[in-house]
């Protein structure tokens, strides 16, 4: 069954059409880029005969019909790169990659999921559950306005499967890192830093107390990172600082990790006397831990991968997904089902050609036998 699908995606332009979407920018804070691919993938969706319809303001969701619950497909058209980038990184083709904005974080995705819709039905093959496909424009931003349509939608699904791209090698993720962003905010006094320094309480000397404390709490057993990664503070050359801030990157495997860093940070005192110190935040994304559910999935897509020759890996990885979400929710979720390339958000983003089509084949078998 696997030849027909294989031989409809060699045909099937996806340089042409992924160039075509790099080439309009979507920066997470570009409305009017934003705006622009919209457009565009709600006509493409439509195209694959979904019933296209707005979440929110910006977020776009299709479905097609079946029977039973659905299987909710994810992926994010916004990209971290703001107006102007094509002006220094053009999308270009350079043998079989294609670089660019964008292009495997994540209209690659994006592109794989509408072809392996339209292929199905071009072959008579669309599996027997609804399809529903949530296209969001916030993932970049850690998703602020798609989160609640992400978990209402999720809710309701049989499984969850997300169009990032694929790990190191072409590997399916099987679990992600909860993600934690913190912000320290420390309040001391002011005095001249050469009259009467005693006078003052340095807002900046707790804040590197704190910094060393908080790397302390790293465990590399358990696999959880706590970094301050953005630090400020101090008024002027001549003045003890009152004021300093701090915003600290938390990375957990486990929701009982995360549980006990957002507890440390809960009761942490000052080290120096009349300073006050307050963390605010808390886990943004939940980690996507590897249940039995997940690892069934993962056993499936690795079956149907064999049909065409493919040979599929897991991973875990300790960036965020959308999957976090669902996954969080207890619903079998497999990610990085997306092509393979790197440089994700950097200079040289880009793609690989030719995993398009056995990639597609795959996600297209999935929608197809779930």
């Amino acid at each position: 069954m696997a030849n027909d699908l294989i031989r409809y995606l060699q045909n099937v332009p996806f340089a042409a059409e992924l160039s075509a979407w790099a080439n309009i920018e979507s920066c997470s804070d570009d409305a009017e880029g934003l705006a622009q691919f919209r457009q565009v993938l709600c006509e493409r969706l439509a195209s694959c005969g979904g019933e296209v319809e707005p979440v929110g303001v910006t977020h776009v969701l299709a479905r097609w019909p079946g029977a039973g619950k659905p299987i909710l497909v994810l992926g994010h058209y916004d990209t971290v790169y703001p107006r102007g980038t094509l002006a220094t990184q053009p999308v270009v083709q350079r043998g079989a990659q294609l670089f660019g904005p964008g292009v495997v974080d994540m209209k690659g995705g994006l592109l794989i999921g509408c072809v392996a819709i339209q292929a199905l039905r071009a072959l008579g093959r669309m599996g027997p559950r609804p399809v529903w496909f949530l296209c969001t424009s916030d993932e970049e931003l850690g998703s602020p306005t798609s989160r609640s349509a992400i978990e209402e939608l999720a809710r309701q699904a049989e499984a969850a499967l997300v169009l990032e791209a694929a790990g190191n090698g072409g590997a399916l993720k099987t679990a992600r890192k909860g993600v934690g962003l913190y912000e320290l905010s420390i309040s001391g006094r002011a005095a001249h830093a050469g009259v009467a320094p005693e006078q003052g309480r340095s807002a900046l000397l707790e804040l590197a107390h704190q910094t060393i404390w908080l790397h302390e709490l790293n465990d590399a057993e358990q696999g959880t990172t706590v970094n301050v990664c953005v630090a400020s503070g101090g008024t002027a050359t001549n003045v003890i600082p009152a004021e300093a801030r701090a915003d600290v990157n938390v990375r957990v495997r486990t929701a009982a990790e995360g549980e006990r860093i957002a507890a440390a940070l809960a009761v942490r005192q000052p080290v120096i006397e009349d300073v006050t110190i307050q963390f605010s935040g808390g886990i943004n994304r939940p980690p996507m831990e590897r249940t039995p559910a997940i690892a069934t999935l993962f056993g499936k897509a690795q079956s149907l991968a064999s049909e065409f020759g493919l040979e599929l890996a897991e991973t875990s990885t300790g960036g965020g997904s959308d999957g976090n979400f669902t996954a969080a929710l207890g619903v079998p979720t497999l990610d990085g089902l997306g092509p393979t390339g790197g440089g994700a958000h950097a200079l040289h983003e880009h793609v690989n050609l030719d995993s398009f089509v056995p990639r597609t084949a795959l996600f297209a078998r999935l929608l197809e036998t779930l």
